[in-house]
């Protein structure tokens, strides 16, 4: 999948090439039109202008940055549009996902993937991920419907997000069915936030040559050392119990680990953070990039490589099965 050292990865057993770090673009686009509670439009605080992601994404690709995941449901399509906006005409691997709702069913798959392909202006979508489980979605439908968008040429790989490593399973056998390979699941992953490693879906993505995308990869920002008892973040970040007392505590002596170790190579904690994920076999973070300052945080994790001691330092802080 990956190449040791190497600035790119095989997605999935595809013939896609990929930098190791991608973008998450959910808080992209015009989101004052997006209903008042889509997570789009709050998680994270404020969105950024058009000139804003442009300028994210054109420093993003200035350092190799080649891979950008959006989804129908960010703002209501507001995401993908944006991302088909700055996107057009570049050299750029794209990434969405089905649905539009969370109610939606199975049979809706077709008509949303025509809606995704005019917004990101594009004739064929490079992985298209089912976003999440539900119970109104029958995953063998869903794989099949997903077969055949790939049959028609409107889609060139078949990915999945938040799928549980039995989840992984079902859709792999069904896919096997139609000649094709399961490339992706997109699963939350990071220092703080390791169940990958302990559920089971790090080895299934492994054991089926899938490749593990990883969203919050800085948890929020938590591993940035932005926030503090007294500077807590914006948005619904804000309430989350890792900005909250003992689990702040916790997160600030993580961060000083990551300080000191980022001090030896000239980096800060978050681009210690990533390069730790990245460091992991067959594992793309895709952490957002609001503007040009993010961006180009985010791609020097590229620029440097922790030494065996360092990333195992970091793996033992944080190890999920320490008593």
């Amino acid at each position: 999948m990956a190449e040791p050292g190497g600035l790119s990865m095989t997605l999935g057993q595809t013939d896609l090439r990929v930098s190791r770090l991608g973008i998450g673009a959910m808080v992209w686009g015009e989101m004052s039109a997006a209903p008042r509670f889509n997570p789009a439009r709050n998680v994270y605080g404020p969105t950024g202008s058009a000139e804003d992601q442009l300028a994210a994404l054109e420093v993003s690709l200035a350092a190799g940055v080649n891979f950008v995941d959006t989804a129908a449901m960010y703002g209501k399509g507001a995401s993908e549009r944006r991302v088909g906006e700055l996107t057009d005409g570049k050299d750029v691997v794209v990434a969405t996902k089905f649905p539009f709702g969370f109610f939606s069913r199975a049979s809706s798959l077709p008509a949303t993937l025509e809606d995704s392909l005019a917004r990101l202006r594009r004739t064929r979508i490079d992985l298209y991920q089912i976003h999440f489980p539900s119970r109104w979605m029958s995953i063998p439908t869903l794989m099949n419907l997903m077969a055949d968008a790939v049959d028609e040429g409107k889609i060139r790989a078949v990915g999945v997000s938040n799928y549980s490593a039995s989840q992984m399973r079902i859709a792999h056998i069904e896919l096997t069915r139609r000649g094709l390979a399961l490339t992706s699941n997109q699963v939350q992953y990071s220092l703080l936030h390791r169940n990958p490693e302990t559920d089971g879906v790090l080895d299934t993505c492994r054991e089926l040559g899938a490749t593990l995308i990883a969203y919050m990869p800085l948890a929020s920002g938590a591993l940035t050392g932005k926030y503090t008892a007294t500077s807590r973040p914006a948005g619904w970040r804000r309430y989350n119990s890792t900005f909250r007392g003992k689990s702040l505590v916790d997160v600030t002596r993580l961060v000083d680990l990551l300080g000191e170790i980022g001090t030896r190579h000239v980096r800060s904690p978050s681009q210690v953070a990533l390069r730790w994920l990245i460091q992991q076999d067959g594992v793309l973070p895709i952490p957002g990039a609001k503007n040009a300052t993010q961006a180009a945080q985010n791609a020097a994790a590229l620029t440097f490589t922790l030494t065996n001691d360092e990333v195992a330092a970091l793996t033992e802080a944080t190890n999920p099965t320490r008593s």
